[in-house]
């Protein structure tokens, strides 16, 4: 077990310097001594079970009441916009660290039979004109004496992947995706940062036209993100007839978890002091908190569109908003109801809402003698966070999806499950996690604030023990790495949440470097 014996008084000094207690500091490390946690997966949702089609009544009515609430001016945007692009550029950086004559034209073409690196890189190579990157790339190239079509003829790939990769030409790899060219424009090229902008002020303006937008970003880049907002904040508010208000912050020092060697001890840097790593996603339940919200948009950073494609993504943003919006309204009058002295019939109606219309777990028997127990049970069920989360049909793409858990108390709520979270050691929960019919795009609304307008404390909705623990290295060594609970994961597993069936037309994310050659990313 993890005991205070492992810190010295200057461990302990550190560990509070981080902005950490001692006591969440040992609750990490027992969170690290344990096997990997693993989520009881029940059933996939479906359809009808969990994932809600809705009708063109419901459609009409959930617009309505997004239009309403964007003139109050109760939305706004939330992107976690600090990840970098190296997984984007993958399979050119294994490429260019082959070096030398092996990343020339003719070797890469003897190894693209069997080798998707090798594959990828012909790709890009033949294409490269088509994204919108490119032109910085010639940039960068010509200053340096280089010339990127001649290069290309003489199949000189490794002359073209330093100009794109290394730090004296466009470090691409190393850039936030944020701050990337995505798409192509006659009047010049975009960023998945401007196009967030554009995709804000067509779902989050209020009357006043004002679009409130907030980007969490890493301390390194923030002043990059700051420029570009300069450069572009007076062509956007003049193209879309709004006035931005974008803000930006980092996760904090306090998230970052420690390490562990594989011995379960703190894990020491080459100067012994402990190692603490930023804590993943899930650490920006501290943002959201912070922002004193109302209803927020979230979405990542690389699921955008160019304007000529983008009218589904909003139908559909609004839609989930002014469904959340109504879905907020119902909530609040039971609960209004139910903190008065309600009637059975009442506490009746709310159980049947909880379950029927929320798949929540409340008390299974309505017990006529125990209704101040069923109405405070209601109470604290029906009294939390909510959102609503847009899913599309699986069609293969790596990640997560929308689920049935079975909770340790034996409740079933509905969740977001990463392969992660699946224990690989179980052939039943793999079979349920394969079933899956629908995948998780993260496209969420989330509202944050309950039925008297007060803020909740979404730190209160985190299950803290839905860690991911990683096997990672450094100095050579091995280490075990605790991530906090995933965004929309464990940090939000104790909201109330609703699943929608939205169009795959909506999901349009770059993981690699050549989706962006997809349609979708491409000019009309």
């Amino acid at each position: 077990m993890a005991r205070v014996e492992h810190f010295s008084t200057a461990d302990t000094a550190e560990v509070r310097n981080h902005g950490l207690s001692v006591e969440e500091a040992l609750r990490q490390l027992r969170l690290l001594e344990k096997s990997r946690p693993h989520l009881q997966l029940d059933r996939p949702c479906t359809i009808g079970d969990g994932i809600r089609a809705l009708s063109d009544a419901e459609i009409e009515a959930a617009r309505a009441a997004h239009a309403q609430a964007s003139d109050q001016g109760r939305l706004m945007k939330f992107v976690p916009a600090s990840g970098a692009a190296t997984r984007m550029f993958q399979a050119l950086l294994a490429e260019r660290g082959r070096g030398g004559t092996l990343s020339r034209e003719e070797s890469v073409q003897r190894r693209a039979r069997g080798d998707a690196n090798a594959v990828a890189v012909l790709t890009f190579m033949d294409a490269i004109d088509r994204l919108a990157f490119s032109d910085d790339l010639h940039a960068a190239m010509a200053a340096n004496g280089n010339d990127l079509p001649g290069l290309l003829r003489l199949g000189d790939f490794g002359k073209i992947l330093d100009a794109l990769l290394s730090p004296e030409g466009l470090d691409a790899s190393v850039l936030p995706k944020g701050l990337l060219p995505f798409h192509r424009y006659p009047e010049g090229n975009r960023t998945a940062f401007e196009e967030h902008l554009a995709e804000a002020a067509g779902t989050a303006r209020d009357r006043h036209r004002t679009c409130r937008v907030h980007f969490t970003v890493s301390a390194e880049h923030e002043d990059r993100f700051r420029k570009l907002l300069a450069e572009v904040r007076d062509p956007i508010e003049r193209r879309h007839d709004i006035r931005l208000e974008v803000g930006f912050s980092t996760q904090k020092p306090s998230t970052d978890t420690l390490a562990v060697d594989l011995e379960d001890r703190p894990f020491r840097t080459a100067q012994c002091t402990l190692l603490f790593r930023p804590g993943g996603h899930g650490a920006l339940i501290e943002n959201l908190s912070e922002l004193a919200g109302d209803i927020i948009f979230v979405k990542n950073i690389d699921n955008v569109v160019p304007d000529w494609r983008r009218a589904d993504t909003l139908k559909w943003k609004k839609i989930l908003a002014g469904l959340l919006v109504i879905m907020q309204r119902n909530i609040f009058d039971h609960l209004v109801r139910l903190q008065g002295r309600p009637e059975p019939a009442v506490v009746e109606a709310a159980l049947r809402f909880a379950r029927e219309d929320l798949g929540l777990s409340v008390p299974a028997r309505f017990d006529p003698s125990g209704v101040e127990e069923q109405r405070q049970a209601l109470i604290e069920t029906l009294d939390r966070p909510v959102r609503v989360c847009g899913v599309v049909r699986n069609t293969g793409e790596p990640g997560g999806g929308p689920f049935w858990v079975r909770g340790r108390d034996g409740s079933v709520s509905l969740q977001i499950v990463e392969s992660a979270q699946v224990d690989p050691a179980i052939h039943e929960q793999q079979a349920i996690f394969s079933a899956a019919t629908h995948f998780n795009p993260v496209d969420l609304v989330c509202g944050v604030r309950n039925q008297r307008g007060d803020q909740f404390d979404l730190r209160r909705f985190v299950d803290p023990e839905a860690v991911f623990i990683a096997r990672k290295s450094m100095y050579g060594r091995d280490l075990k790495a605790l991530e906090r609970p995933g965004l929309w994961n464990g940090a939000m597993a104790h909201w109330t949440t609703v699943f929608v069936e939205v169009p795959g037309s909506t999901f349009t994310p770059v993981k690699t470097v050549l989706d962006l050659l997809r349609p979708e990313h491409q000019p009309a």
